[in-house]
C-alpha cells in the first residue's frame, strides 16, 4: 500500500511538473496578445482540464477494485484516453520549450562571459527567437492531440479489409481459390453495448463471401457476461464450411480476482457456451477436417499459448493427434510467439493465423513504412511473415482494450485466398 502511494505521488508530481512548465511556455506565447480576456479564457481552460483529469484519476484510484468490472470499462478507458490527450501533447511541447530555455541560458552565459558581444537586433523579425522554438513545439503538440481525438472518435470504428493471396504446391485442387476470413480480438466489452459498428463489421465479413470464417481469440476482456446482448449480432456470421474459434489470453478471466476457482471455471464455461450460441465451433486443442469435393485440409485450433507471463494452455501435440495425412494444415493460435517457438521447423503446418498484438492500436502503416512500438515486444506483430515454406499471418484485431481508440492501426478484417501453386 505504501509503495503504491509513493508511486502515485511520483506520477502525479511528474505530471504537475510538466503541467506547470508547459503553462510557462504557453504564457510566453500569450505574452503579446492584445486581449486580456482571451488569456484568461485559455488559462481557465488549461487548468480546468488538468483539475478534471487529476480528480478523475483520484476517483478511479478510490474505485480501482472495480477497474475490471464491465460496467466501469467506459469510465477507465476514456479516463486513460483523456490522460493521453492531456499528457502526450504537453510532453512534446515542454521538450521544445526546454530547448528554447537552454538556448536562452547559453546566450545569457555567453553575453555575461563576453562583455564585448552585442545583441543582434531582432526588431525586423516577425517572431522573437525566444518564441520561435516554443511555437514549433505547440505545432508539434497539436499532432498527437488531433491524432488521439481522431483515434477515439473515428479510428476505432474504421474497419479495414486486408487481402492476402497465398500459393502452396501442396494445396488440394478443389481448394484452389478457397477464401478464409479471419477476425480476432473483438474484446466485445470494450464496445459498451454500441451494437451498430460491430454489426457493420459483421456485414463487411459476410460480403466477402468467405468459404470459412475463423476467430483467433479474445472475445471478451475478462467476463463472459460482457457477451450479454451480443449473440444476435455476432451470430450473423456465416460461411458454408463453418465458423471456427479459439480462446485468447483474456478469455480465461486470469486478470481479475475470483471468489473461488469454481467461479472462474463457471465464467469460462459460460464463455464457451456463448461461442456455441453465436454459431462458432470452438477448438480447444482440437482439429477438424475440412472437406471440399474429394479433397480435404486440416484446421487445427489450440488454446492460448504465449511467452510468460501469458498462459500456456495450448497443447499443439494433442491438437494434432489422430489427424491423419491431410496434405495442407492451417493452425489457429492466438499469440504469434507460438509460431516461432513451437511451429516453424518443428511441424509441417503450412499457415498459422494469430492475433493478440492489436498492433498496439498505435503506429504508422503507409507505403513502405510499417512501424508500431509493439514490434519491440512482438517482432511479428501485424501482417504476413514467412520462414521457408511456412507462413504466419497476424491480424491487428477488430476491437480494442485500454485506450478506446486506434491511431494509425486500423481494426482489421483479413481475407486470405488460398491458391494451388
Amino acid at each position: 500500500m505504501v509503495r503504491s502511494l509513493i508511486t502515485l505521488i511520483v506520477i502525479l508530481g511528474l505530471y504537475l511538473a510538466i503541467d506547470f512548465y508547459a503553462f510557462k511556455g504557453l504564457k510566453l506565447l500569450m505574452r503579446d496578445w492584445n486581449q486580456n480576456s482571451a488569456q484568461i479564457i485559455v488559462t481557465y481552460m488549461y487548468w480546468g482540464a488538468s483539475i478534471v483529469l487529476v480528480a478523475g484519476i483520484l476517483i478511479g484510484l478510490l474505485n480501482r477494485s472495480t477497474f475490471n468490472k464491465p460496467d466501469n470499462y467506459a469510465y477507465f478507458f476514456f479516463l486513460f484516453a483523456f490522460f493521453l490527450l492531456m499528457f502526450l501533447p504537453k510532453l512534446i511541447f515542454v521538450v521544445f520549450h526546454l530547448v528554447d530555455d537552454v538556448f536562452f541560458v547559453i546566450k545569457w552565459l555567453v553575453k555575461k562571459l563576453s562583455a564585448n558581444i552585442q545583441d543582434i537586433p531582432t526588431d525586423h523579425l516577425p517572431m522573437s527567437r525566444d518564441r520561435f522554438i516554443t511555437t514549433l513545439g505547440l505545432m508539434a503538440a497539436a499532432i498527437p492531440f488531433g491524432a488521439i481525438i481522431y483515434g477515439v472518435v473515428r479510428g476505432r470504428f474504421n474497419f479495414k479489409v486486408y487481402k492476402q493471396q497465398l500459393s502452396f504446391p501442396n494445396l488440394p485442387e478443389t481448394f484452389n481459390g478457397f477464401r478464409i476470413v479471419q477476425i480476432s480480438d473483438i474484446h466485445i466489452g470494450s464496445f459498451f453495448n454500441n451494437h451498430k459498428p460491430v454489426a457493420e463489421a459483421i456485414e463487411m465479413v459476410n460480403k466477402l463471401h468467405p468459404d470459412m470464417i475463423v476467430f483467433t481469440g479474445d472475445l471478451v476482456n475478462n467476463y463472459a457476461r460482457e457477451m450479454e446482448g451480443w449473440v444476435n449480432v455476432l451470430g450473423k456470421l456465416h460461411a458454408p464450411h463453418g465458423v471456427y474459434s479459439i480462446l485468447g489470453n483474456h478469455d480465461y478471466g486470469d486478470y481479475v480476482p475470483w471468489e473461488s476457482k469454481e467461479a472462474r471455471n463457471a465464467n469460462l464455461n459460460r464463455l464457451k457456451d456463448y461461442h456455441a450460441e453465436c454459431g462458432f465451433e470452438l477448438l480447444l486443442n482440437q482439429h477438424r477436417i475440412i472437406r471440399k469435393g474429394k479433397h480435404e485440409i486440416a484446421l487445427v485450433g489450440v488454446e492460448n499459448w504465449g511467452k510468460p507471463p501469458f498462459p500456456q494452455y495450448g497443447d499443439l501435440n494433442k491438437a494434432m493427434q489422430h489427424m491423419g495425412d491431410a496434405p495442407f494444415k492451417v493452425l489457429l493460435s492466438h499469440d504469434p510467439s507460438h509460431w516461432d517457438l513451437q511451429v516453424i521447423q518443428k511441424t509441417d503446418i503450412d499457415l498459422t493465423l494469430s492475433g493478440h498484438t492489436h498492433g498496439m492500436q498505435f503506429g504508422i502503416e503507409t507505403g513502405r513504412i510499417k512501424w508500431s512500438p509493439v514490434k519491440y515486444r512482438y517482432p511479428r506483430w501485424g501482417g504476413l511473415y514467412q520462414e521457408a515454406n511456412q507462413y504466419l499471418y497476424v491480424n491487428r484485431g477488430l476491437g480494442y482494450i485500454g485506450f478506446p481508440g486506434r491511431v494509425g492501426i486500423n481494426p482489421e478484417i483479413t481475407l486470405i485466398e488460398l491458391f494451388k501453386a
